[in-house]
């Protein structure tokens, strides 16, 4: 018998949200572990706020939603209080039951300051390289490391003359037209009124130049977890001082090796990574290298020249699924929290594929 198409509204449910989740669903794995995480930042988070007032939305709960964002590739703050407010498996990880009311897209701004920041975010990336050091997943022997740009949430129109002499649009309206041909453009005499700390740049002779900053990663080559995130302006040797930067705060075993691309083949870094007892496996130019057979002579050099391609995974995943393509934040500070908490993310996902709990973000 044919059953008829008829949509009665129930006005209770007897099904919790806890039994609407599949028990093998891979983000109840992930639940588990994130959940450990920000247990051990409770006392980081008691000193965020006040003794007394009004109580706030739970920090925990912010953090798994910026999580999810970056998860699911979901474009904006505003697009995602939506699909908590719909999507049942959100609202679960996230700790609201079917009933609780999702809080406005301007919390996260009003929080950006106090919560979602560079010391919140880098704290949540070592409680999770952490838990990897404990599972015996991270190396202290060989690391990779590379630099990748991270488009400025800014556009050419507004990198103008910084002494005020720049004529204005051609028209009105809110896009006007601006013609920049035949004006020599550059960081000492221009700066974008949109995002100061944005910077021209661009990766290579001939490749286009952009409002942009850069995003550095250290990874270790066991696994291809980060074990070190930098943020900088976008400048020629940015990624030799980020590097170096992050080699001394994390390498700390002599004799450990370091892989890099060709970029980073100059005297000066070399040198420093020697004085730190670092060996350089960095790519040799053809002309002027400061890698000299004393390196190159090694089957290790070769096989650290190998694994080092691997870290175009990690930026390739931000760029991605994760949001770093284009920030739409400005500032350098909130890209730099913004980039962290993204390779907090990454290396959850690299932990789950290790251990098989995987979970798709279509």
């Amino acid at each position: 018998m044919r059953g008829a198409d008829i949509t009665q509204e129930d006005l209770f449910s007897y099904r919790t949200l806890e039994s609407r989740i599949p028990k093998k669903h891979p983000l109840r794995k992930l639940r588990q572990v994130v959940d450990l995480l920000l247990a051990t930042l409770n006392d980081e988070f008691d000193t965020l706020y006040a003794r007394r007032g009004r109580d706030s939305i739970p920090p925990e709960r912010l953090l798994r939603a910026s999580l999810l964002q970056v998860l699911f590739s979901i474009r904006s703050e505003r697009q995602l209080v939506e699909h908590i407010d719909f999507n049942l498996l959100y609202r679960w990880f996230v700790g609201l039951t079917m009933d609780d009311e999702v809080w406005d897209h301007s919390t996260f701004s009003a929080n950006r300051d106090r919560l979602l920041n560079e010391r919140i975010s880098r704290l949540f990336f070592e409680r999770v390289l952490a838990l990897a050091d404990w599972k015996k997943l991270v190396s202290d022997e060989h690391f990779s490391v590379d630099g990748t740009l991270i488009q400025a949430w800014a556009s050419h129109k507004s990198f103008v003359k910084k002494d005020g002499s720049t004529p204005p649009p051609e028209d009105g309206g809110r896009n006007p037209t601006v013609n920049f041909k035949g004006e020599k453009r550059s960081n000492e005499t221009h700066a974008s009124t949109t995002d100061p700390d944005a910077r021209l740049y661009k990766k290579s002779e001939g490749d286009k130049s952009q409002l942009a900053f850069l995003g550095h990663a250290l990874m270790e080559n066991r696994n291809g977890l980060v074990v070190d995130v930098e943020v900088t302006q976008a400048t020629g040797t940015a990624e030799r001082e980020a590097a170096h930067a992050m080699v001394k705060r994390t390498i700390h075993k002599p004799g450990a090796t370091l892989a890099a691309d060709k970029n980073y083949d100059t005297q000066d870094f070399v040198a420093k990574l020697r004085q730190r007892k670092v060996t350089p496996h960095v790519a040799s130019k053809e002309k002027g290298s400061a890698i000299d057979g004393r390196t190159t002579r090694h089957e290790g050099y070769r096989k650290s020249l190998n694994v080092r391609k691997r870290i175009e995974e990690v930026f390739g995943w931000a760029k991605t699924v994760g949001p770093l393509r284009q920030t739409k934040f400005r500032g350098l500070k909130k890209v730099a929290a913004q980039t962290i908490f993204t390779f907090a993310a990454y290396n959850l996902t690299r932990m789950g594929a290790i251990f098989g709990w995987r979970y798709s973000t279509a």
